[in-house]
């Protein structure tokens, strides 16, 4: 028999790339390649590409330009550009890296075994009309770590003022509930005992159930809670528009729908908001906050903040620092803009570095301080850990807590996948420690 071949793949962004990676690599597998963790001894090298942070474009080229080297002592190597940056800049990246031989964009990598073959085209970033979830293969009966993803939305139709999501990932699509419940199930059969629902706008999920009628996301969350051996349930990311009264209410109902909700608010002004073409302001959101803790009172809230967004004032900021004092998060992401070509903000005048910079750093102190006083909540508490690794030393274990902190436990004796309760002892910066019950 042959050897396989080995495929690289690295994985940059956010969760859904690394769903898709998995998806190609699985993609791939039928097709006799097998995963390498040594980029030295690849037949092929994948760099699956995210277009949100800064410079993505920028980062890609640089690794690209380390490949160089590899490339010329092995010719055959099949380098390949898949992702968001790919959708955006196609046929650019192989006019700057002649070294590149297939670009793929988000949806349309079902396509990649065949590109690889070298049957159809080297560049490929079309929208096209069939599903891509149709021309997966079937996943192979491997077993899993205890936490997966599982894509059941991608798109977006919000078209905020500073985002790409729009034109790199189309428009938002909803998977059918059948295919999800088939793909979760072979999931849960494989281990997994956590699932995380994706999408680019999640909570406005849509799909067709097996009546032909359309769902909403909290009665696909309910039917998902159903399945044998799935202990939990998260999803992200949501907008707040889409944070619809049976979403709100399985928060309340179901015990598999953990006590996180990652929703991101962008900016607290009002004016910056409607700058952003986010569609709702910061009163709508802090009603919102208010049901949601109705519903679940001990529900931790993350969100993502944009600081220096173009035309915000000190007196903008100053709404951002008040809504979040209101608030009270248990983590928030805070970022400096950034343009993105393409994107309605990217020609406006920005905020200037110095002050871009010092907000953010008001910003982040402040959702420094909330962050340790909600880790600090947590001392004397008992909270379920699924565990998923070891950890450096002798007999102590790491899991994510229902809250999604990382907790480490001395718990020499629980396997890999297990749900364990453990009583919070410790806080650190980024993690809690705790002992078994």
């Amino acid at each position: 028999m042959a050897e396989p071949k080995k495929l690289f793949i690295k994985t940059y962004g956010c969760q859904m790339n690394v769903y898709d990676s998995a998806r190609m690599a699985e993609a791939m597998g039928a097709d006799g390649y097998v995963l390498t963790e040594d980029q030295g001894q690849a037949d092929m090298v994948l760099l699956n590409t995210c277009h949100i942070r800064e410079k993505a474009a920028e980062k890609l080229y640089s690794d690209l330009g380390r490949l160089k080297p590899l490339k010329a002592d092995r010719p055959g190597l099949k380098i390949a550009v898949a992702g968001c940056v790919a959708q955006a800049e196609g046929q650019e990246i192989v006019n700057r890296m002649p070294l590149v031989d297939l670009v793929v964009g988000p949806q349309t990598y079902h396509r990649l075994p065949a590109m690889a073959r070298g049957e159809g085209p080297a560049v490929l970033t079309e929208f096209p009309a069939e599903d891509k979830f149709d021309h997966l293969p079937q996943t192979r009966n491997t077993r899993r770590a205890p936490t997966a993803f599982l894509t059941v939305q991608e798109g977006c139709d919000k078209f905020c003022a500073f985002c790409v999501v729009p034109y790199t990932r189309g428009a938002e699509v909803s998977r059918p509930v059948e295919r999800i419940l088939a793909e979760a199930r072979d999931l849960v059969s494989r281990g997994v005992r956590e699932l995380t629902l994706l999408g680019q706008n999640v909570n406005g999920w849509h799909g067709l159930g097996p009546d032909g009628r359309e769902w909403q996301f909290g009665r696909l969350i309910r039917a998902v809670a159903e399945i044998d051996g799935l202990d939990r349930i998260r999803y992200t990311t949501s907008h707040p528009n889409d944070m619809a009264d049976d979403l709100i209410a399985a928060h309340r109902d179901e015990p598999k729908l953990m006590p996180y909700l990652h929703l991101p608010v962008q900016s607290g002004s009002d004016r910056v908001l409607k700058a952003m073409n986010r569609k709702h302001d910061a009163a709508d959101y802090l009603r919102l906050i208010e049901r949601i803790r109705e519903a679940r009172p001990d529900i931790l809230l993350t969100s993502d903040f944009i600081v220096g967004f173009p035309g915000e004032t000190e007196q903008d900021h100053q709404d951002t620092l008040r809504l979040i004092e209101t608030v009270g998060y248990g983590m928030a992401y805070s970022f400096k803009y950034s343009p993105r070509p393409g994107t309605p903000a990217a020609g406006r005048d920005e905020v200037a570095p110095e002050v871009a910079d010092r907000r953010l750093q008001e910003l982040q102190a402040l959702l420094t301080t909330q962050q340790k006083a909600a880790q600090q909540g947590m001392l004397g508490r008992r909270v379920g850990v699924l565990i998923e690794k070891k950890g450096r030393e002798a007999g102590q274990m790491i899991g994510k807590s229902d809250y999604l902190h990382s907790v480490f436990v001395e718990a020499p004796e629980a396997a890999i996948g297990s749900l364990v309760k453990v009583e919070i002892t410790e806080s650190a910066s980024n993690s809690l420690a705790g002992r078994l019950i």
